[in-house]
């Protein structure tokens, strides 16, 4: 997979305010992002694992933690399901 950089601009001070390692921010961020987009359904699940640069179940896990569903599917779609598998 090839990368793209992008570079942010932020408080100098922001390591200090969070008590956290430049590397620590970079995957905070990472992973904030990919929760981001895949909410907003601009990316899949799998998409959004690479973004934050975790493996999908590694994902699927910190997306658990958060109470973010892992399927956008409602109740009359898996009934749906259902009805066509009979």
């Amino acid at each position: 997979m090839t990368t793209q950089t992008i570079n942010i601009d932020l408080p100098s001070d922001i390591l200090l305010t969070l008590n956290e390692s430049e590397k620590e921010l970079k995957k905070r961020i990472k992973i904030s992002l990919a929760i981001l987009l895949y909410v907003q359904q601009k990316v899949t699940i799998g998409k959004a694992a690479q973004i934050a640069d975790l493996s999908r179940l590694q994902f699927e896990t910190v997306l658990s933690e958060n109470k973010i569903p892992i399927s956008s599917l409602d109740l009359s779609d898996v009934l749906g399901d259902v009805e066509k598998l009979k």
